[in-house]
């Protein structure tokens, strides 16, 4: 089987890579190269970029990428879909082989791009639970700045043939459901959140969430960026909040994946994540299932409101 171990980045158009990138850095990315046509922008750990924008006319959601665990893994991919291993032209480089999904997205699976050095970061916070106290005489004083935002974690795609899309990521590229939601009648699956296929190995309950579009148009729900703790989601929406962007959901906790979160969106309009604390899972965790419904996005959360959905 084919090991998928992560995801490596996702890829947007937008007509300014200016007002795109200074939006980016208050979220808490940096700048890892810029081209003539393209921003590529890094968390704090060592992978090369997470997040790409294309200079277009037109605001859209491209694709993403997917990291393979091996050469070998690779050269599957290429072999099952008929599509060449290439060497990868952006900055990074290392080899890729790019794919498209019944949905239309640019899928490239890339292996070998080079590593960058991490940056520095604090600690997770000490937590003195109720019944498990870990910090002793070390009070917590943190200063304003962005979330750090230590990797990119998932994408989570609407599609218009969700059974296609479905097949597409776990018979070619090895995912598995962790979970799935279904409407009217449990045999009529309208959404799985699917982790990379690494047998026995935890990985995050979603590196992919397919969920079929009532509109029949295929786009990005909202990409989904790992930060430090609890504090790092607080703090980073205070200083968003702060730099006058206007919260599209949140704080929260999910159902499906359990991550603390907060949602914002760029200025073209892109959904964008914070989250942390998010659930492991493997191959031997019990796929769970459940009814769409107006709870199935959170346990607590403020209300929704139809712009989130937009």
């Amino acid at each position: 089987m084919t090991r998928i171990v992560d995801i490596a980045f996702v890829r947007y158009q937008a007509p300014d890579l200016e007002r795109m990138e200074t939006f980016l850095v208050d979220f808490g990315l940096h700048r890892a190269a810029r081209t003539g046509d393209a921003l590529y922008m890094r968390a704090a750990g060592t992978a090369h970029h997470c997040h790409i924008t294309e200079k277009g006319d037109k605001v859209a959601t491209i694709g993403f990428g997917l990291r393979a665990g091996s050469a070998a893994d690779l050269q599957a991919v290429s072999e099952k879909s008929g599509r060449p291993v290439e060497a990868n032209p952006e900055p990074g480089g290392g080899q890729r082989v790019r794919l498209i999904d019944p949905a239309g997205f640019v899928v490239d699976v890339i292996h070998g791009q080079a590593m960058l050095e991490a940056l520095p970061v604090r600690e997770p916070s000490l937590v003195n639970g109720m019944t498990a106290r870990q910090r002793f005489g070390r009070p917590i004083r943190l200063k304003p700045q962005p979330s750090t935002i230590a990797r990119l974690g998932h994408v989570a795609l609407l599609v218009a043939d969700f059974p296609a899309c479905f097949a597409f990521y776990s018979d070619l590229l090895g995912f598995k459901p962790s979970d799935t939601y279904w409407a009217g009648v449990e045999a009529n699956k309208i959404a799985a959140f699917m982790h990379c296929g690494l047998g026995e190995e935890w990985t995050d309950h979603h590196t992919l969430a397919l969920i079929t579009a009532q509109d029949g148009k295929s786009r990005f729900d909202h990409a989904a960026f790992e930060v430090i703790d609890l504090d790092d989601v607080v703090q980073g929406g205070q200083w968003l909040e702060d730099k006058g962007y206007t919260r599209a959901w949140g704080f929260g906790r999910h159902v499906q994946g359990s991550q603390v979160f907060d949602y914002w969106r760029d200025p073209f309009g892109n959904k964008v994540e914070h989250w942390t604390d998010g659930d492991l899972v493997n191959d031997s965790t019990p796929v769970g299932t459940a009814e769409i419904g107006n709870d199935a996005l959170h346990q607590w959360a403020p209300p929704l409101t139809p712009e989130f959905f937009a």
